[in-house]
């Protein structure tokens, strides 16, 4: 007969009972990793970030709808032919999107009041800025021979804001430093549009803006 020996028996058992519990941490362990713990790689989500020209250019379409649902075939008239889309891009909202590209919105606007329900959609940026110094040196001219010396002295630049085939935005930028700069952009705007209205270019120019240096609106104004 074999002794028993209880301090064996006790080694033997700790032995069979850890290497169960490491099975068991190993299954549970397997399991959790295809469980919520981790994510498979075929279930991840990509964010498409819309490009700014199609954000303002929706934005324009849903105004456009709006104001077909609130004037009907007048308001067509009224927005197309009449500049309305264009005037309305200067105060319509969000901001944000809308200033990325002014062109797009316009286009969306006037499809979007027209009766039909066709969508054209651009395929890229719309807006177009061009820096005219011809129409700079020709203000300042006709300034200088009527009186206008005082607030032609602040324009330091023209840009053509142009929102498409024809339409087009005048942007005249000022040198302003002081708390009256709004004052004096007033009165730039008041000389540049009495002298633009009787000398006007190509196309159609619907609105004048005057900004700071930094492209910030002080003023703005039709042009007729």
């Amino acid at each position: 007969m074999h002794a028993y020996a209880p301090g064996r028996g006790r080694s033997v058992w700790l032995t069979v009972a850890a290497a169960f519990c490491g099975l068991v941490t190993v299954a549970c362990g397997a399991g959790s990793g295809s469980g919520s713990g981790a994510t498979p790689e075929s279930s991840t989500s990509h964010t498409t970030v819309e490009p700014a020209y199609m954000a303002a250019y929706n934005a324009g379409w849903r105004a456009g709808r709006r104001i077909f649902d609130d004037g009907g075939k007048g308001a067509a008239v009224r927005e197309v032919v009449w500049g309305g889309c264009v005037r309305r891009s200067l105060t319509a909202r969000p901001h944000d999107v809308v200033d990325q590209d002014r062109g797009a919105w316009v286009l969306g606007c006037r499809q979007g009041v027209g009766t039909g329900s066709d969508r054209h959609p651009p395929a890229g940026q719309v807006t177009r800025r061009e820096p005219d110094p011809d129409l700079l040196r020709r203000f300042r001219s006709w300034a200088a021979a009527h009186g206008e010396q005082q607030p032609a002295r602040y324009a330091d630049q023209v840009v053509l804001i142009h929102l498409g085939e024809r339409d087009y935005d005048v942007e005249v930028a000022g040198t302003y430093t002081d708390e009256n700069a709004k004052a004096g952009a007033r009165r730039l705007a008041d000389a540049f549009a009495t002298w633009w209205d009787g000398d006007d270019g190509d196309g159609r120019a619907w609105n004048l803006i005057v900004t700071d240096s930094a492209e910030h609106r002080l003023s703005t104004r039709a042009l007729s």
